[in-house]
């Protein structure tokens, strides 16, 4: 077993940001002997991987299984056996059990031992993160010592506030190294940034920040790790929504630690972060859950022409099937765009017509309904009959079965339970009707990097232009009953990420009767965006894990 060397005034550190299969502790230990296989190529000292890497993040209650941390332990001892070789050291993290409480933990692996343990100190628990009820925080951490060098490591939340960094700046840490589990939304990567800055500016010490990639059920993380220099550049930011192993290289001056700068890649923000991350999460969900591929029902509208654009972009046309679904009430126009966009993305179209399907529960129906006039429940009849057939199709040939309903829909409950809404997963969820329209006309312009279909108009511009519609009844358009998209998304945002009230939202120009009913609306359709499918966040507050409403529930703002 070869012992390894002290460092000097230079290291060579490689960033391992990549993307870990939640509970598949063995499948990340191979990943991370073949990083460390490339970093050791290139003469690195240490490998830097992501929080709970070895687990996967988050893993939530598996946390509270034991023979879960049991396996964590036995994996990380034979990869730290592998650390006896002289080669890279690694700092990985994982969870970990001490005195009987589990930890959000990093471990240095060197010279065949672990070397060092150092645990979480500050666990969120707000929003998507539930780290408190299966964690225990850890105690102030002091810097670890590895080959000479004091390496100072909080960990992710640890660096939103300056207690941990202050404490192993005064203890003697030299550079700070920030595993990271960071999930995507909006405005992350600055809100990173931000608190990375604040940290490099009070202890003057450079900051590594190791953030994980990779879609994990309805979080999608973007890596877009960095290093900040004590002087607050950034001489290394590694791309968003992608596997890298960057080598940094570092020297010791009078001043510190400094790492020489890499080339960057453009930066990709706003709407095509926002692209890329719905297909990145859709990827990863039908990846790491072996699924064959995708189904989806193409209406000839604009939420299924993006939700297949997003689908082919993230497993390629072979991997996707589409099937049109019309009734009586089906135009020409939709079947003709249907088709156009399906050619487009160069993915299989069936075609099964659900007339006949329809009058059959209709007429199994017309003795309990009697002269009850036609309403919803006879639209909602042709809608859970599609349910029915792209089931089926999904259970005969394994395809995942894709939803399309956007967040505006899912908000005011203008979604079938059984019908458009049947589908394990929704890349759509938490995207407004004004966002879908956004991210179409961008994918008509722009193929985002990593994205696997054809570059190129893809979304026929009918799609875009054309009123929407459910067209479940004679000349219908969502907007027979619900205000302009423009002026609805406002007034969503202000009830479901604001949290505002009534009279804040009025202030922005709307009517009190509008707002009223939209906030009724939203209240009302809790019970079926408990049943909904699972869908990638994006926003601050997405419906599932931020968003937690009681069903019953009576309150109302008087404004």
């Amino acid at each position: 077993m070869s012992s390894p060397s002290e460092i000097s005034d230079h290291i060579t550190i490689a960033l391992a940001q990549l993307n870990p299969v939640m509970g598949d502790i063995a499948g990340n230990a191979e990943k991370a002997r073949s990083a460390r296989a490339v970093a050791a190529a290139v003469g690195a000292d240490l490998v830097v991987f992501s929080e709970l890497y070895l687990s996967g993040y988050p893993p939530e209650d598996l946390v509270l299984k034991s023979a879960f941390l049991q396996e964590v332990r036995e994996v990380v001892e034979k990869l730290a056996a592998d650390t006896g070789d002289g080669g890279p050291a690694l700092l990985i993290g994982l969870p970990w059990m001490e005195d009987n409480k589990p930890h959000n933990t990093v471990v240095l692996l060197d010279g065949g031992h672990i070397t060092a343990i150092r645990h979480k100190v500050h666990l969120p628990n707000y929003g998507v993160f539930d780290e408190l009820r299966v964690f225990t925080p850890g105690q102030m951490p002091g810097p670890i010592n590895f080959r000479g060098l004091r390496l100072g490591v909080p960990i992710c939340e640890d660096i939103w506030f300056e207690d941990v960094t202050e404490c192993l700046v005064e203890t003697g840490a030299e550079i700070l190294v920030v595993p990271n589990g960071s999930p995507f939304d909006k405005d992350k990567h600055d809100t990173r940034i931000t608190h990375a800055v604040a940290r490099v500016v009070e202890t003057g010490l450079p900051l590594i920040y190791v953030n994980q990639v990779g879609g994990q059920d309805e979080l999608v993380f973007d890596g877009a790790s960095f290093v900040l220099g004590s002087d607050r550049t950034v001489p290394v930011q590694l791309p968003a929504f992608v596997e890298q192993i960057a080598v940094t290289k570092w020297s010791r001056s009078d001043d510190g630690w400094s790492c020489a700068p890499l080339p960057i890649d453009a930066e990709v923000n706003g709407a095509q972060a926002n692209y890329c991350a719905c297909v990145l999460g859709l990827r990863d969900y039908v990846i790491k859950n072996s699924f064959p591929g995708v189904l989806i029902g193409l209406s000839g509208g604009i939420d299924s022409a993006l939700t297949l654009a997003m689908s082919v972009d993230a497993l390629g046309a072979d991997q996707v099937r589409c099937v049109m679904l019309p009734s009586q009430y089906t135009s020409r126009d939709s079947l003709e765009d249907a088709a156009e966009c399906a050619t487009a993305l160069g993915v299989r179209l069936d075609e099964i017509a659900i007339s006949g399907i329809v009058s059959s529960y209709t007429s199994a129906l017309d003795d309990l309904f009697g002269d009850i006039e036609p309403d919803a429940t006879e639209e909602n009849i042709q809608a859970r009959s599609r349910g029915v057939i792209l089931m089926a199709m999904s259970n005969k040939f394994g395809q995942l079965l894709v939803t399309t309903g956007n967040k505006s829909e899912m908000s005011v409950g203008y979604a079938t339970l059984y019908g458009d809404m049947a589908g394990g997963f929704n890349p759509l969820k938490d995207l407004y009707k004004t966002e879908v329209y956004e991210l179409s006309k961008l994918r008509n312009q722009l193929l985002p990097k990593g994205c696997l279909g054809p570059s190129g108009h893809i979304i026929p511009e009918r799609i875009i232009t054309k009123a929407p519609t459910a067209e479940l009844r004679e000349d219908q358009t969502d907007q027979d009953s619900l205000p302009p998209y423009d002026q609805l998304d406002d007034i969503l945002h202000g009830l479901v990420e604001e949290e505002a009230s009534l009279s804040d939202i009025i202030a922005r120009g709307h009517k009190l009767e509008i707002v009223a009913r939209i906030e009724h609306l939203l209240y009302i359709a809790e019970y079926k965006r408990r049943q909904a499918a699972p869908g990638v966040k994006i926003s601050l507050r997405n419906f599932g894990r931020d968003r937690r409403y009681p069903i019953t529930n009576r309150f109302r703002d008087k404004g």
